[in-house]
């Protein structure tokens, strides 16, 4: 089972509050145990919204709009893709996380869809274009 795990930002981080030295080899600590344990896939931080920018999908129309963007607990401050047997895993391997931020913080787990999980209409075409792309992805 593939998961994404997304850290929440925070006020801090979204005014591009860098961590402590501590906090970044705490957190390169808890990375090094995800790797060794072949659970870790990809991961990284974000930078702020401030930084970023959304594009918004209306009909054929696409319009781009600059960050920051409010709503800050609805932001994502960094991620991690993971591989799990089972969602109970996931949620052990972030109990053994760090804080990632300096105040509260959450950190949600959301399953990635698989081909098996659309059913019939995932075609045997569409599952072999979709094996097809992930291997081409792995490559890079």
């Amino acid at each position: 089972m593939r998961v994404m795990v997304f850290v929440k930002a925070t006020e801090d981080s979204e005014n591009g509050v860098m961590p402590s030295t501590e906090l970044m080899t705490a957190m390169m600590q808890y990375n090094e145990e995800l790797v060794k344990a072949g659970i870790m896939l990809a991961g990284d931080g974000l930078k702020p919204s401030k930084e970023a920018k959304r594009v918004r999908f209306s009909g054929t129309s696409r319009t781009v709009i600059d960050g920051p963007f409010a709503e800050t607990k609805e932001l994502v401050a960094g991620y991690w893709m993971w591989q799990v047997k089972d969602m109970d895993e996931a949620v052990e391997w972030v109990r053994r996380c760090p804080n990632p931020m300096f105040t509260d913080s959450d950190i949600d787990i959301r399953p990635l869809f698989e081909m098996e999980d659309f059913g019939d209409v995932a075609t045997p075409e569409l599952i072999a274009k979709e094996a097809e792309l992930r291997a081409r992805t792995q490559q890079s």
